[in-house]
C-alpha cells in the first residue's frame, strides 16, 4: 500500500491524503477570498463586526493576517500542520468573540467551532510535519 508517512512510522492512505489536502485547498481559498483578504481590505461587513467587538479595529488587521498567513501556510506541506495549529487558535479566539463580546452574532459560534474541529484533526493528521518543526 502506497501513501504517506506519519509520526508512528506507518503509512497513511492515498486517498486519506488526497482528501485532507483537498479539505486544505478549500479552506485556504475561504481563508484567503472570504475572511482574511476582505478584513485586510476594510470590507463594510469586517469593519461593522469589529466595531461590534469594541476592540478596535487593529484586531481586524491582526485577524486578516493570520488568516492570510494560514491559508498560505495550509498550502505548503511543511507548514501545513503547524498553519492548521495557528487557525484553531483564531477560531477560539473568535468563538469566545462571538459569544461574549459581539451582541448578536452568537450563532457564529457553531461556524468558528466547525472549523476549530477541522484545522484540530488537519493539525492532529500533519503533526508528524509539526514535530518536525519543533525538533528543528
Amino acid at each position: 500500500m502506497s501513501g504517506e508517512p506519519v509520526s508512528s512510522g506507518r503509512l497513511r492512505p492515498t486517498w486519506l491524503t488526497a482528501v485532507l489536502w483537498a479539505v486544505q485547498i478549500l479552506l485556504a481559498a475561504f481563508f484567503l477570498v472570504v475572511q482574511g483578504i476582505p478584513k485586510l481590505m476594510g470590507s463594510a461587513d469586517a469593519v461593522r463586526l469589529f466595531a461590534d467587538i469594541g476592540l478596535g479595529q487593529w484586531l481586524r488587521y491582526v485577524t486578516g493576517v493570520l488568516e492570510v498567513a494560514g491559508a498560505v501556510g495550509l498550502l505548503i506541506p511543511r507548514l501545513a500542520g503547524l498553519a492548521a495549529l495557528g487557525l484553531l487558535g483564531v477560531m477560539v479566539g473568535a468563538t469566545v468573540a462571538n459569544l461574549f463580546l459581539a451582541a448578536g452574532y452568537e450563532a457564529f459560534a457553531v461556524q468558528t467551532v466547525a472549523l476549530g474541529v477541522i484545522f484540530a484533526l488537519i493539525a492532529w493528521a500533519r503533526r508528524s510535519e509539526i514535530g518536525a518543526l519543533v525538533g528543528r
